[in-house]
């Protein structure tokens, strides 16, 4: 059976008290160790929206992509997802997320292929969550072409990504520093 893992690090603003630099080790060493716990019947998925900061822009999915080759795990699609229309100029945070996807041991089904740009990331439960249609890509990816039954979410905040995986017949379990995202969280439902 085993698991797949799908969940989108925080960004340096949720980690108060450390700096740039200090955040950008800790992303990685957090990445290459979500990937480590995914058996290799599952899969890593990771969504992550670049951010500005002090004029500079932070590439997440960059990070994530280092910890993944830091860990010997190959790329399956890295699909950009619309968090806002085409065109619209954004500060801070990019109008687009990156939703990736790493195994160590499965390869893609290309006749089962997806679109790689999704127009629309869907309803947001909060501001930084993955957008439910984004995750409905991801949870029919773990349906259809691992053999997990089983998505693990270790920075679940209000538990998008777990509501979606329930609400496609996968079981869901989510771990979450924040009491009050991880009360929304237990309650999420779509």
């Amino acid at each position: 059976m085993g698991c797949s893992l799908f969940t989108s690090l925080p960004d340096a603003t949720e980690l108060p008290g450390i700096g740039q630099e200090a955040w950008r080790q800790w992303f990685v060493r957090a990445a290459r160790l979500v990937i480590k716990c995914t058996p290799d019947n599952g899969v890593a998925l990771f969504y992550q929206s670049d951010v500005k900061r002090a004029g500079l822009w932070v590439d997440k999915a960059y990070l994530v992509q280092k910890a993944a080759e830091e860990e010997k795990v190959s790329l399956l699609f890295h699909k950009i997802v619309c968090r806002k229309p085409a065109g619209t100029v954004t500060f801070g945070r990019a109008a687009y997320g990156h939703l990736l996807c790493f195994s160590r041991g499965l390869k893609t089904d290309l006749a089962r292929s997806t679109a790689d740009v999704l127009s629309d990331a869907g309803q947001m439960t909060w501001v930084r969550a993955v957008g439910v249609e984004a995750c409905r890509v991801a949870c029919r990816f773990v349906l259809e072409q691992t053999t997990t039954c089983t998505v693990v979410d270790p920075f679940c905040g209000v538990g998008t990504a777990l509501a979606v995986a329930n609400e496609m017949g996968l079981n869901a379990i989510g771990v979450e520093l924040n009491q009050k995202r991880a009360r929304k969280a237990r309650g999420l439902t779509l």
